[in-house]
């Protein structure tokens, strides 16, 4: 079985835009060289949404990334860049990375807000790039 994890972060303002990109784009590379990946997608969505989809041989391999510097330094400033958080996991047989849509109709019935406080995670709108619903997690 493979660990696909899933996140979903909304950055607070434009103001942030920069230092949470770059640090996004450093996670990303640095979990496509993590022992264990399959594979990283990130997803930028409206309203300054983005979304991370990675595919994990196991949770072993995954946790070790999330210690990893370039990770290990981004997120103690996201409650101080983003406004919303959600996070799920799943494990699946296919080595194949789920498709947005299924990614979005996972977080949107399994997931969970992040440790940080942050308003409503999803606010009940529709995302513009997947199409679908989004409820309010509150």
């Amino acid at each position: 079985m493979l660990l696909v994890s899933i996140t979903r972060l909304r950055v607070r303002s434009f103001r942030y835009l920069p230092a949470f990109l770059l640090g996004s784009l450093r996670s990303a590379r640095e979990a496509k060289n993590a022992s264990g990946n399959l594979a990283v997608a990130v997803l930028s969505d409206a309203n300054l949404t983005f979304w991370t989809r990675t595919l994990w041989t196991d949770e072993r391999s995954m946790r070790a990334f999330m210690l990893a510097p370039a990770h290990r330094r981004v997120m103690p400033k996201l409650p101080q860049w983003c406004d919303e958080a959600a996070v799920t996991r799943w494990l699946q047989d296919s080595p194949e990375p789920p498709s947005w849509q299924e990614v979005h109709r996972r977080l949107q019935q399994e997931g969970r807000t992040s440790n940080f406080n942050c308003r409503a995670v999803f606010g009940g709108g529709i995302s513009k790039r997947t199409g679908a619903r989004l409820r309010s997690a509150q």
